[in-house]
């Protein structure tokens, strides 16, 4: 096995790592441990998986200091929160984030996997955050959020890139992102209850823009604008034990290109910070400049003491894609349907998954399947959550990924 097979298994493990920023100050103690597989069963998709451990510490040092770490192999995401450090009911958090395979790339068009167009890329991030609560006194938080960062990429072609294919230039990237969020959603597997409803814009400047690839045929933009909104419920009927989740996402952009457009497929729920999953499709398997996504789930126990379940779910987007990777049809559709179990006191879960993607784009035309696991370790199992401290699943380093994509 090669160098750069042997970095890479490492670099899936770590797939799709985005900064773990929360709505506010999480005054939650917590350690998890997160894992995340899935496997095409037929094509040749990009290989996709997350394997994390994320701790929450209040009163790190002092009793207003919040360390939140994610560490994940080759990849680290971490940051001081600072309670009420801007006044009452805004904090403060300063963030560090990178590691190797954190902005490598995986070319998707048609349903294939274009290895000879796919690279590299390695990344690191500073970044500055602030959250204000509007309404400290009610049960459902209202909070404002701002997240500055500094990022920079280093690209570099793999063993499988081809040699005509000219990488794009390492790249300094200002970003900034601001939204309000009413509601959230803990960081875990299935949360028994959760809403939000959140509208969000972020916006990138890059140094490095310009043409990359087969004769200058594809471009960076210097500038670019996303706009996206979700609206989210999570609910456990506690007579039958029975649990639904259902979300609608939807967002827009201006100037996207391939490194900032939306990528939909998969199902992985933490892969990123707003997963936007269709069960069956590869990883990210589409790329758009403006999507509808509607997703629903339902889990049925299936024995006396509500441990084991089936679980059922299904996901229809409509999109527009990003000029450059179109296909036939702007209607995807998927089901899944799964066999979990949840253990006493909920220290640990998985699921084992099977997905069927109906307008995915195979060799032998239209439909493919997919095989998910996903696993949930809770080190600091309790009895009380509250369901409504929101802390956005993490994933961004893509490292494992890289490296499993053989």
């Amino acid at each position: 096995m090669g160098k750069i097979k042997f970095l890479g298994v490492f670099a899936a493990l770590v797939l799709g790592w985005q900064a773990v920023c929360q709505a506010q100050i999480d005054p939650e103690k917590r350690q998890l441990i997160q894992f995340g597989f899935n496997q095409p069963l037929e094509g040749h998709g990009p290989l996709a998986a997350y394997a994390f451990y994320y701790r929450n510490d209040p009163g790190f040092i002092r009793t207003n200091i919040t360390l939140r770490l994610a560490v994940a192999p080759i990849y680290l995401d971490s940051e001081l929160g600072f309670k009420n450090a801007l006044g009452e009911n805004t904090d403060l958090g300063i963030g560090f984030a990178g590691g190797g395979f954190a902005d490598s790339y995986f070319e998707v068009r048609g349903g294939k996997l274009f290895k000879e167009e796919s690279f590299t890329g390695h990344g690191a991030e500073v970044s500055a955050r602030i959250y204000h609560l509007f309404n400290p006194s009610q049960r459902i938080p209202l909070n404002w959020v701002m997240r500055l960062t500094g990022h920079y990429s280093v690209y570099e072609k793999d063993d499988q890139t081809g040699p005509g294919f000219v990488l794009p230039d390492d790249r300094a990237t200002v970003g900034i992102r601001t939204g309000l969020r009413w509601g959230g959603k803990e960081p875990t597997l299935s949360p028994d209850l959760a809403m939000e409803i959140s509208t969000w814009y972020e916006g990138q400047a890059r140094t490095g823009s310009g043409s990359y690839g087969y004769l200058g045929d594809r471009d960076i933009r210097e500038t670019t604008h996303l706009f996206w909104a979700r609206a989210l419920l999570a609910y456990i009927i506690p007579d039958w034990q029975h649990k639904f989740s259902v979300s609608l996402t939807a967002g827009s952009s201006v100037h996207a290109d391939r490194f900032s457009a939306y990528r939909l497929g998969g199902l992985l729920p933490l892969s990123s910070e707003f997963p936007l999953i269709i069960p069956g499709y590869y990883y990210q398997e589409l790329t758009a400049k403006q999507f509808a996504l509607l997703s629903a789930q339902y889990l049925i126990p299936i024995d006396n003491k509500a441990r084991w379940n089936i679980t059922m779910m299904g996901s229809a987007a409509e999109i527009e894609y990003l000029q450059g990777v179109s296909q036939p049809g702007h209607f995807h559709s998927g089901l899944g349907a799964g066999l979990g179990y949840r253990s006493p006191r909920d220290s640990w879960e998985f699921l084992l998954g099977y997905g069927y993607g109906f307008d995915a784009i195979r060799s032998g035309g239209r439909g493919s399947q997919s095989l998910g696991v996903l696993a949930q370790f809770n080190l600091e199992a309790r009895h009380h959550r509250d369901p409504l401290l929101d802390v956005e699943g993490p994933a961004k380093s893509r490292g494992l990924f890289h490296f499993l994509g053989l």
